[in-house]
Parts: structure tokens; C-alpha cells; sequence
């Protein structure tokens, strides 16, 4: 049998509630939550430590518990109306862990090929966008995604939503722009900036060679830190009225085309 939750004032859930809503929270704690079925899957593979598995079995049946390897975390059963209270997405299956973070410090990552392609965001601030962005880098199979001076913490809900579990299936590095630029050229990675001024378009760019692609945000682009150290500016030819894409736009594009030309 299952410890069970059926109140709503009770204090582990108005802690996963701080959790889900409070970035100090996660922080001062060193855990966060996880919801639905492949995001857990994923973290499972990504070596995230689970301390607690929540399930409603009017959602989610208990048989399912045994396709995940939990690794001993304490399995508790809600009830719908706790469920509904500590779920953040609308669309529900069940089932919430909650997991340890990881440092994700850049001292952390590693190169398993001598030519790594990496994807590099400055001062991402949307957690959606961010989101997008750990997708495409999972979709292109690149070797790290480093953040620099993210203005959100890696594990608020929404990039875990957005990501649809991506956040656990690739290398992430966060840290200052000054910092990330020492690590690229300590690696010799070529940087890449996706910028206006001073750029070649992509398609006449070579990216066989180690390199970091680094993308800003849309309404104020890179900082003169990132171009400064910048080993060749690259920009998206505009065709139409406006001047740029979405972040997670852009840099798919600019992924999959150094995936192609790797790939020739």
C-alpha cells in the first residue's frame, strides 16, 4: 500500500507548490518537479535522482508504476482534486516527480568527438523560448547547450513543458558570457554569432570545425562582449518586411545546416 494525500492544506503539497512556482524554492532546496510520463522517462535516462513519485490513480494506474525504474524514491497517491491543484499543465496523465537538480555547471561538460557543435543562448529570458531552443538542440543531436546569463532557472516548469523533456537529454552548461567565451576558446571552438552587423550569410559559412553557434535574444540581440570575441558574425538572409525570427527558429536553421554540411 501507498501513503496517500487526499488534503489540500497539507504541508508536502503546499511545498511542491512553492516548487512549482518559486524559483528561490527550487533553489534553496535543490529539488524541483517533473510531470508527465516521458518527462520523467527522460530524466530517468538523464540520471536525475528521484525523491518522490506522486500519482492519481483515477489518471494514471498504479500497474504503470512498474515500467519506470525509480531507484527507491517513496511512491505517494493523491487524490484528483491534489492532483489538479499541483499540476501545471492543463493537459494531465497522472503522475509528478520530484527530482534533485544538477549544477549544470560548465566545468561539468565534456566533448565525447574532437569536433564538438554547440549551441550557445545569451540572457534567454522566456522560459518558452528557452524551451524551444533545448528542443531543436535535441532534434539536431549537438553536444552541449551552454547558457550564458540566463534570467530564469533551468528548472522552472514552463522549459520543462516546452522542452518536452529536453532539458534532460542534453549537456547544459550555464554561466557568464566572460566565463563561456574563456571555455570555448580554452576547447579552440570557433564562435559564431548571429548578429547584423559585419556578418556573412550562413549558407557561405564553414561549420566542420569545432564551433559554438551563439544566439541573443530578439529584441536586443548579442551583447558587444559575445561580438567581440566573435570568430565570424553569421546572420539569416530577411526576405520579407521584418528583420529577424524567433530565436528557437534561428537557430534551428543555423543547427541543421552545420549538421548538413558536417554530414556531406
Amino acid at each position: 500500500m501507498y501513503k496517500e494525500i487526499t488534503s489540500l492544506q497539507n504541508s508536502f503539497i503546499k511545498e511542491i507548490l512553492s516548487l512549482q512556482e518559486k524559483s528561490r524554492s527550487r533553489k534553496q532546496s535543490g529539488l524541483f518537479c517533473i510531470e508527465g510520463k516521458r518527462e520523467i522517462s527522460l530524466a530517468i535516462k538523464g540520471s536525475y535522482k528521484l525523491h518522490k513519485i506522486l500519482f492519481c490513480d483515477e489518471i494514471f494506474h498504479s500497474n504503470e508504476l512498474n515500467q519506470y525504474n525509480f531507484n527507491g524514491a517513496e511512491i505517494i497517491k493523491i487524490s484528483k482534486e491534489v492532483y489538479q491543484k499541483i499540476a501545471h499543465r492543463d493537459s494531465t496523465e497522472g503522475i509528478i516527480a520530484i527530482a534533485e537538480t544538477k549544477a549544470l555547471k560548465l566545468r561539468n561538460v565534456s566533448f565525447k568527438n574532437r569536433n564538438p557543435l554547440i549551441l550557445v543562448a545569451e540572457a534567454p529570458e522566456k522560459p518558452g523560448n528557452i524551451g524551444a531552443l533545448l528542443r531543436t538542440a535535441d532534434a539536431a543531436n549537438i553536444d552541449a547547450v551552454l547558457i550564458a546569463n540566463p534570467k530564469t532557472d533551468m528548472y522552472n516548469p514552463n522549459i520543462i513543458r516546452s522542452s518536452v523533456g529536453c532539458l534532460f537529454t542534453n549537456q547544459i552548461g550555464v554561466g557568464s558570457s566572460s566565463e563561456i567565451i574563456d571555455f570555448l576558446k580554452e576547447n579552440k571552438v570557433n564562435i559564431f554569432c548571429a548578429a547584423l552587423t559585419a556578418s556573412k550569410s550562413y549558407v557561405n559559412v564553414n561549420f566542420t570545425q569545432p564551433c559554438a553557434i551563439v544566439v541573443g535574444t530578439e529584441a536586443v540581440g548579442l551583447s558587444d562582449t559575445w561580438l567581440k570575441n566573435s570568430t565570424q558574425n553569421i546572420l539569416i538572409p530577411m526576405e520579407g518586411q521584418i528583420d529577424s525570427l524567433n530565436v528557437s527558429v534561428s537557430a534551428a536553421i543555423l543547427l541543421f545546416e552545420a549538421k548538413r554540411q558536417r554530414n556531406l
